[in-house]
């Protein structure tokens, strides 16, 4: 399987989109500060995921969330806390 995951930062609460084959440990990476990326935005909240069992699928589906429809599309899927 393979996951499409949105991890909201507590430290600017903005989101970030990536897809994974082993979600927990992707989440340890980011949270340890091993991903560039988003190493000074820790701690992370994984706070949505999808599943795919193709791997285009998945990175498909990333790109997708990634654009303005997406983001508009996680915002009525994810509660503001």
């Amino acid at each position: 399987m393979y996951y499409v995951y949105v991890l909201k930062s507590a430290k600017d609460g903005k989101l970030y989109i990536g897809f994974t084959a082993d979600l927990k440990k992707r989440l340890k990476e980011h949270n340890r500060g091993l991903v560039n990326s988003t190493k000074t935005r820790r701690p992370f909240k994984l706070v949505y995921y999808e599943a795919c069992n193709v791997m285009e699928d998945a990175v498909a589906r990333e790109k997708s969330l990634k654009t303005g429809f997406g983001r508009a599309y996680l915002k009525r899927r994810i509660s503001e806390e």
